[in-house]
């Protein structure tokens, strides 16, 4: 397994309207897609900065994963994404190497995406998250 790009970066914050214009009008980047993902009790935005994606994170449910984030941490880095190839083969081939798994399982992402997560507790306290997107095969 071997990552193809870094897919985005995943950035906690209380509240998506008063962050998109930082974005948008100090970087001068263009929000091109809010989305809720109801399962994981949060609504995102994306940029786009060159052929990384900068992924805002608002959290719809106080006792979801965000904002258990954010009361824990405050707003900032939540996690990092991989672009790989075949996120089954690459979770397999982790959890062989001994990483745990947060998701043993892949599961619907933002923008279409199949997802998984890998434990902080195994890399080096950074959340990392697998991607795939499987509607380009």
């Amino acid at each position: 397994m071997k990552p193809t790009h870094i897919e985005h970066i995943g950035i906690a914050v209380k509240d998506l309207n008063a962050s998109i214009p930082y974005y948008e009008n100090i970087l001068g980047l263009k929000c091109y897609a809010i989305e809720e993902v109801k399962d994981q009790k949060v609504k995102t935005a994306f940029f786009m900065v060159g052929q990384t994606k900068i992924e805002l994170l608002e959290s719809t449910d106080a006792e979801g994963p965000i904002g258990k984030f954010i009361e824990k941490k405050g707003e900032g880095i939540h996690h990092i994404a991989f672009a790989v190839e075949n996120i089954e083969q690459a979770l397999e081939e982790t959890a062989e190497k001994g990483v745990q798994l947060i998701d043993k399982t892949p599961r619907a992402g933002a923008e279409g995406m199949t997802i998984a997560f890998l434990h902080p507790k195994s890399t080096f306290g950074v959340l990392t998250e697998f991607c795939e997107d499987k509607s380009k095969k």
